[in-house]
């Protein structure tokens, strides 16, 4: 029903076509030296358990996504590890769940450079097929003490129409969730989620696809869709996990 209002909608008000991706995803995946082996395995491994979910499986068939997965770490230290893989059926998904499984870890022992993590999740944006709506999900246990600061690439990012999300490692007590809110995310609508610990991160992850995936067909999403002059308040969320000490 979605996938016929939307050209409707664009055909009724003089809209351009709807594109066939509406979402390039880029999932950007922390390698940097205080993730340890163990902590690696469980982002890859509750990664790929939460793109195996059913209703993300729906959500990404549904609006043909494109997504790929980039590990970062120190400066220059970025590499896109799975290219872009088009979502057509569940078995594209399993394939690509399975390749997330299976990635291994390109880099140990550099520090945090979130802002170059950025330029290369955009220079992969930029190579990728043309979809309506543009997500990088940044993950990580850490602020960026390397390279530059993730703010100064949002003038960029905004010209580029991304939006950013997060999902804040929570390990000790320098409240990772605010730094990300303050200096990460950007766009309408944009969220940081917490994982208390990484033993909290496969339940998280799986949360914040499903957030950023299904979005919900709203006036704002058919704004999106349909490209037209829409006037709406830029938002940006905070998503605390519901077993958060109070």
């Amino acid at each position: 029903m979605r996938r016929l209002l939307l050209p409707l909608l664009c055909g009724l008000f003089g809209g351009p076509p709807v594109l066939a991706c509406q979402l390039a995803l880029v999932l950007a995946v922390d390698v940097s030296g205080s993730v340890d082996s163990r902590e690696y395995d469980i982002q890859m491994q509750g990664l790929a358990a939460a793109l195996r979910e059913g209703v993300i499986i729906d959500a990404l068939i549904e609006q043909e996504a494109q997504v790929t997965l980039i590990q970062w770490t120190g400066s220059s230290r970025q590499r896109q590890t799975i290219p872009w893989t088009a979502i057509r059926t569940a078995e594209d998904v399993v394939r690509l769940a399975d390749q997330v499984g299976k990635n291994r870890r390109v880099w140990r022992n550099y520090s945090t450079a979130i802002g170059e993590a950025l330029v290369a999740a955009e220079d992969a944006l930029r190579a990728a097929p043309q979809c309506t709506r543009k997500v990088i999900d940044v993950s990580g246990d850490g602020i960026s003490n390397e390279g530059i600061h993730p703010r100064e690439r949002h003038p960029a990012l905004a010209e580029m129409d991304v939006t950013v999300n997060g999902l804040a490692i929570e390990t000790d007590e320098e409240d990772l969730t605010g730094w990300f809110y303050e200096n990460l995310i950007r766009g309408e609508g944009a969220f940081v989620m917490t994982a208390n610990g990484f033993a909290d991160y496969p339940h998280q992850i799986r949360r914040k696809l499903q957030r950023e995936i299904t979005r919900p067909l709203s006036h704002h999403q058919i704004c999106d869709h349909a490209a037209f002059a829409c006037d709406h308040k830029y938002r940006k969320i905070k998503v605390f996990p519901t077993n958060r000490a109070k």
